[in-house]
């Protein structure tokens, strides 16, 4: 898992995934991985793009997901899981 070096240090317990400059499917395919290895923990994500296609596929798997646009572009999104 990659630090997001402009982003404040995650609070304990959440995992940080930096997945700018990575070509389609990587993104998600990492997302998912990272939810299946840790489905309790939150995940904080940065893309520089917005990923409307994995929205869909959180929303169905039963999670929720908060995006931040960031002053660089690049789309910054806490998932976690439903209560």
């Amino acid at each position: 898992m990659h630090p997001m070096p402009d982003a404040a240090v995650p609070p304990e317990g959440e995992s940080v995934l930096d997945l700018r400059g990575l070509e389609p499917p990587e993104p998600l395919l990492r997302v998912f991985a990272a939810l299946d290895a840790a489905p309790e923990l939150p995940l904080r994500i940065r893309m520089q793009r917005e990923p409307f296609p994995l929205y869909a596929m959180l929303q169905a798997g039963g999670w929720t997901r908060r995006t931040v646009a960031r002053d660089d572009g690049s789309f910054e999104i806490l998932i976690s899981r439903k209560a």
